[in-house]
């Protein structure tokens, strides 16, 4: 039963832009909060540090003049200005100066002197006891109520009025310098405004940023997505464009890669569909007629053995091919297997020789070079071996000009053996030479001289030598001659995978 692939549903439900637009307002906003409590906070304190500072300095210089400037009296443990009038436009001056409010109160909290005079607080009620017993030791500043006494958060700075009293300091007094906190209230303002602009002017560029990113990311993935459809019916044509050096770059060109290879299997599969087509319509229609006609008498009986060793040589072919069919699916699925013993290559080239001796001995072909190959060992496997080298052979009496050349050759080394196979003629042309040992490549593609071939041998012989851990090239120049160099390491190692194009030379150069 044919299995049916089902088609999935192409639904963007969420796209790109709207990911990199949450995501990239999402890290504007945090940015910004943050950089909006870090600027608070080191605003604010920074304007309350010179707050303190400038409240206590001029607090301190109050104090400093009450100090010079009044009586102490020990029976009251109180002190009075002695030009109370001049005193209170001292501090009323001071006061407009650094915009605060400043006053004196004794050891009880009561107000004895203030900047604002009649219409203030601080006549009105005490100042709290704690906040005295803190002024007491030292400095004070707070941002604050001062224990209840304002309404609303007032900056508030005092410092001790002491005198001495019979070698003694004594506490006689307190000046205290407040202003509204309203800097805080003003400064979240200022930051809300700055924010809010801000954040819109950083919306508005994170759009048209993540617009163009999410773009020139979106349309090579588009594209990309646009030629699966198309490669799912059988359209490789499609190709993406890559314009960037970065990972969709790097996909993109992945991608035109796997595009070519599926353009080149397809192209292949249907070359192998025609040839397969080809290579069995004619053997079995010549079989089929011939059968026919012998057992139908149309052939007459004198004639039966000549047509049926036709028929028998048809047969040998589709054979060939069926081996061959086989020898590529055990390759492919690993089932291959490597049986290694040592045998002399001599007597293999011979043999195989043997087998053309008559096509040889036909078209007049020279036969060279045996001698280098006498008392030479192998340690492969003699099977696959016999294979590889029938296949070579074949190629080169197949392609060998009439009076032409086959050439022998070997050369040993310490680690390895390299046998070449060289034979006189048209040789492979430049455009050809990379692709020969691909599968169902046939570089004579009218047939008219390798057309019982079906572009398998060079395949079979390629992976035949991977498996043995060694290599296949092919030297040619065009006119003169062709050279298969196969190399067999001396000792065993690692097969190389398949490549899709081998690694070839070539001597381009044609005979004017």
């Amino acid at each position: 039963m044919k299995s049916k692939v089902k088609k999935p549903k192409f639904r963007v439900r969420i796209t790109l832009f709207k990911k990199y637009l949450v995501f990239g307002l999402f890290i504007v906003l945090i940015s910004y909060v943050a950089l909006s409590i870090t600027m608070y906070a080191f605003v604010n304190n920074y304007w309350e540090d010179e707050k303190k500072e400038s409240l206590i300095e001029n607090t301190s210089q109050v104090a400093s003049v009450i100090e010079a400037s009044s009586e102490y009296s020990s029976e009251r443990r109180a002190i009075t200005v002695n030009n109370p009038e001049l005193f209170t436009v001292t501090i009323t001056t001071i006061a407009k100066s650094i915009d605060a409010d400043i006053f004196v109160v004794d050891n009880k909290g009561v107000c004895k002197y203030c900047s604002e005079q009649a219409n203030c607080i601080h006549n009105q009620s005490d100042i709290p006891s704690s906040v005295l017993a803190a002024t007491a030791k030292g400095e004070f500043f707070e941002r604050g109520t001062l224990d209840d006494f304002y309404g609303e958060s007032y900056y508030t700075a005092g410092v001790p009025v002491i005198v001495n009293d019979r070698g003694t300091n004594v506490i006689v007094a307190f000046c205290y310098a407040s202003t509204k906190a309203h800097f805080v209230t003003v400064l979240s303002l200022t930051f809300m405004k700055i924010f809010i602009t801000a954040a819109f002017a950083t919306l508005i560029l994170v759009l048209v940023f993540v617009f163009l990113m999410s773009y020139s990311m979106v349309r090579p993935l588009r594209q990309m997505s646009n030629a699966a459809k198309k490669f799912a019916v059988g359209d490789f044509s499609t190709r993406v464009k890559v314009s960037s050096d970065d990972e969709i770059g790097e996909l993109a060109t992945a991608f035109n890669y796997m595009a070519d290879s599926l353009s080149a299997s397809e192209s292949m599969r249907r070359s192998f569909i025609a040839n397969v087509s080809h290579e069995l319509k004619t053997p079995m229609t010549t079989i089929a007629g011939f059968i026919d006609g012998i057992l139908d008498g149309t052939i007459p009986q004198n004639q039966q053995n000549h047509y049926m060793r036709i028929v028998s040589n048809e047969v040998k072919r589709l054979s060939r091919l069926v081996t061959s069919m086989l020898s590529l699916s055990r390759i492919d699925n690993g089932e291959l297997k490597v049986s290694r013993q040592h045998f002399e290559i001599f007597s293999t080239v011979i043999t195989i020789l043997l087998t053309f001796e008559q096509k040889i001995v036909d078209r007049k072909i020279d036969i060279k070079g045996l001698e280098s190959l006498e008392g030479i060992k192998v340690y492969a496997d003699p099977d696959l071996m016999y294979q590889v080298i029938y296949n070579l052979i074949e190629n080169a009496v197949k392609f060998t000009d009439e009076g032409g050349y086959i050439l022998f050759n070997a050369v040993e080394t310490r680690y390895d053996l390299s046998i070449s196979i060289e034979n006189s003629g048209p040789g492979i042309g430049p455009e050809d030479i990379r692709f020969v040992f691909d599968r169902f490549y046939k570089t004579d593609k009218s047939r008219s001289m390798d057309k019982k071939g079906m572009g398998l041998g060079l395949f079979l012989t390629k992976s035949i030598m991977q498996l043995h851990g060694g290599d296949i090239f092919v030297e040619s120049e065009v006119n003169k001659y062709c050279r298969f160099t196969f190399r067999l390491p001396k000792t065993v190692s690692t097969p190389k995978q398949t490549k899709k194009y081998i690694d070839t030379t070539a001597k381009t150069k044609t005979e004017e």
